[in-house]
Order: C-alpha cells, then sequence, then structure tokens
C-alpha cells in the first residue's frame, strides 16, 4: 500500500492507506524552487509597473511589509534580495526599515524575526512592530465608503516608498491572503480589523455573508473593503509568492499591488482547486504542519477546507498541533454558548474577530464527529465539541471499517468544489 506522511507541527504521522478507499486531494508542490536568478527576472519584468530601481530613487526613505510568523511566503530570500536591489541603486540601508503586518496577532519574536528576514537581514535593517492598540502609533486617514474608519499604521505615511511582500493562498472569508492584507488588516488598528471583518458575517441570517468565502474576490464584501482603505496608501510595488510544502517561493508575481495581486491569485486557483463527484463519510485532514497549525484560530482553516469533501454527520479526523495553544486567551470563551446559534446571538451583539472564527469552528463540530489529534489540553478541545485522540492511530481506529474517504496532507492550500458530473473520483 502506499504511504503519505501527513505533517504535524515540526513532525509527521505516517499513514499506509487503501489507494481503493481513499483518495488524495492535494500534493506537493511539483515545481522546483526559484532560484535568485529567477526571482531576479521576475523583479525585473513586473506587472503594470515600473521597475523598483526606477520606483525609488536613492535618499528616498522605504517600509518595506512582511508578515508575521503564521504565514509562509519565502519572504527570507525576496526580502534579501529586495534589500540588495535597493542598495546597489544608491538607497542606504538606514533609510530601510521593516515592519511587521500582524493585525492583531501576538509580537513577533526575535527568533522569528531571524527566520522571517534571515539573521543577516535583521542585524543589519532597522525592524518595527506594529501594535493595532498603540494609538501613538495609529493615524486616521478618514473613512471608507461603507462608513468603516481607515486606521493605519502611520509608518506607511512616514516614509517615501512603500514595498509589500506576501503570499498566495486560500483564505476563508477574504479569498486569497496576500496582497492587499499586508495593509489591512496587517498594518491596520483594532477597530478598522474588527469593522471589516464584521462584513463577513450576516446578522439577519446569523451566518456567513453571501458572496464572502475562499477562492471568491468579486463581490466578496471583505475584500472590497481592503481595497477600499489600501487605496487612501497604496504601495508602490507588491511581491506576491505562492510557495512549495517547504515555504520555498515556486512562483512570483510584482508589481502594481491590484495587478500583481489579482494576476497571482488567478494563477493560484488554477492550480489548487479540486473538482469533486461526491462528498464522503470520512475525511482525515492535515493542516500541513508549522506555521500552519500553530494555534487553533489558524488550524480552523484546515478544518474549513474539510467540512466542503465531508459528508453531513461524517467524521473528520484532524491533526493540529497548536503549540501555541489557541492563539487567543479569550477564544475559548466563545465557547461557553450552548450552540453555534446562540454564539451568533453574541457575536451579533457584541463583535469580536475571533467570535467569528469560533462561530465557525463550533458549526463544524457541530456537523461533523471531529476527532482531533492535538497537544491543546482534552478539557479545551471538549468545549470546543471536538474529540480529542492520543495519536492518529486511536483517531482512525474509531473510524467505520471499509468507510470511503479523502485525504487532505495540506488543508487550506486546496479549495474543494462539488461537480456532480465530474470523473474524478
Amino acid at each position: 500500500m502506499p504511504k503519505i506522511k501527513l505533517k504535524y507541527g515540526k513532525s509527521h504521522v505516517s499513514f499506509d492507506y487503501d489507494e481503493n478507499r481513499f483518495t488524495v486531494l492535494g500534493k506537493p508542490e511539483a515545481r522546483a524552487a526559484l532560484s535568485d536568478v529567477e526571482i531576479g527576472e521576475r523583479l525585473d519584468n513586473p506587472i503594470e509597473s515600473k521597475q523598483l530601481e526606477e520606483i525609488v530613487q536613492p535618499g528616498e526613505t522605504v517600509l518595506i511589509v512582511v508578515p508575521d510568523a503564521t504565514r509562509q511566503t519565502a519572504s527570507a530570500s525576496i526580502v534579501n534580495l529586495i534589500v540588495r536591489r535597493l542598495i546597489a541603486n544608491g538607497t542606504m540601508p538606514f533609510d530601510i526599515r521593516i515592519i511587521f503586518a500582524t493585525g492583531i496577532h501576538r509580537r513577533v519574536t526575535e527568533a522569528e524575526k531571524q527566520t522571517i528576514l534571515t539573521p543577516f537581514i535583521a542585524q543589519r535593517v532597522k525592524t518595527l512592530d506594529h501594535n493595532p492598540r498603540d494609538l501613538a502609533q495609529i493615524v486616521r486617514l478618514g473613512d471608507a465608503a461603507n462608513g468603516i474608519p481607515i486606521e493605519l499604521n502611520r509608518a506607511l505615511l512616514e516614509h517615501d516608498r512603500v514595498i509589500t511582500v506576501g503570499g498566495i493562498s486560500f483564505h476563508y472569508f477574504a479569498g486569497f491572503t496576500g496582497g492587499r492584507k499586508l495593509i489591512c488588516p496587517g498594518l491596520a488598528s483594532t477597530r478598522t480589523i474588527a469593522e471589516t471583518h464584521r462584513l463577513a458575517f450576516d446578522c439577519e441570517t446569523k451566518s456567513r455573508r453571501a458572496g464572502v468565502g475562499a477562492g471568491l474576490l468579486n463581490g466578496n464584501a471583505v475584500h472590497e473593503a481592503f481595497t477600499q482603505i489600501v487605496e487612501k496608501v497604496p504601495p508602490h510595488f507588491t511581491v506576491n509568492t505562492i510557495v512549495n510544502d517547504k515555504g520555498e517561493a515556486v512562483d512570483l508575481f510584482g508589481g502594481e499591488w491590484r495587478a500583481a495581486h489579482e494576476t497571482a491569485c488567478e494563477s493560484y486557483a488554477a492550480g489548487h482547486t479540486f473538482e469533486i463527484a461526491e462528498k464522503r463519510e470520512l475525511v482525515i485532514v492535515s493542516c500541513g504542519g508549522f506555521p500552519h497549525d500553530t494555534n487553533m484560530i489558524q488550524a480552523h482553516k484546515a478544518l474549513e477546507t474539510a467540512a466542503q469533501a465531508c459528508a453531513d454527520g461524517g467524521t473528520i479526523i484532524f491533526l493540529a498541533e497548536c503549540a501555541d495553544g489557541t492563539g487567543r486567551r479569550d477564544f475559548l470563551d466563545w465557547f461557553a454558548a450552548a450552540n453555534s446559534e446562540r454564539l451568533a446571538e453574541k457575536l451579533c451583539e457584541n463583535y469580536q474577530v475571533n467570535g467569528q472564527t469560533a462561530w465557525s469552528l463550533l458549526r463544524k463540530a457541530e456537523k461533523f464527529d471531529v476527532q482531533i489529534v492535538t497537544s491543546l489540553a482534552e478539557s479545551e478541545t471538549r468545549l470546543m465539541r471536538m474529540s480529542k485522540r492520543g495519536d492518529f492511530d486511536g483517531a482512525l481506529s474509531g473510524a467505520v471499517e471499509n468507510t470511503k474517504g479523502y485525504i487532505m496532507p495540506f488543508g487550506a492550500k486546496f479549495l474543494i468544489k462539488i461537480n456532480r458530473d465530474s470523473a474524478f473520483v
């Protein structure tokens, strides 16, 4: 029987599976990682934009925006090359700053900065830490068309040029990661983040708003709000990467912030969408290991994908180490609600960003039998209505024998669509 390695944190579990019983949805990226020369060639041919060297003039200050440690973007190699290009073009190292687009995530640690940027860059270029609650960092730039306050980190206005470096993947309500998300929500205030994220939830239906979902940009209220806000302080150049399971860039789309992002999203969706003819009673899903399962708020995205392929009432075996716990101290408080309907009511009474994630998770735990392999305490998983299993074999032994299923080794990296006419299975 074939063997598959399912990532779990920084390790993995091996599974010998029956091909007549299981279909694998999503395999490792087959393309080779881009060399520095190939990355340079893509930067030399930007999408609807001048080259970096034409945009940034010697003497100008530059702010480079990068994600935090919950994302894989190949930022280490990309930022290194961009900084070297800028310096070769006449920009002084002390005129360059790098800021981490953490949104409401925790602050990036010193060790993580070395990984995100390489030790060489982290030691030589000044870095800034975004705090969405620090009013001294935040500047008000008016309101978006829908009345959402535009409150962003003032560093965006204090530098002559802004460059964003992000990665492309599916996002369960923003459509895709990368691009505009580096600035909003990445460098937005707590209030702006809450108001834009609120658009993902419809308090009349007590459910996800129509048009909001993975792989959707047109008509997606959350994406449109992000875009309106970024239009106030558009970056001068953007880089969007597609990475393999090692976090290496296999493709890169640089240039004008909107065009480059849309082109990258189209390319990503074309290579990461599966059509299946049926949902099945059993789905085994790994988040893809660290950093995708660093905490439950991040790991939940893989559960969202698994739910697309699982029949109602079926079983989902969910591998999510969650070495950093749930992701926020108050996350578990939402699960005191009697059920997802009551949680939705609480969310509409007092909206909080992570309350929506809690609602989404609880809906799935009510709809499916979620067997989770995790480092979280059993008391925590029980509160979230998931059954903790000691190991993968223990979780698998509880599944109905000979039940047909799917294996999803990379969780939220893929989008699943139902096509009754598909010959895929």
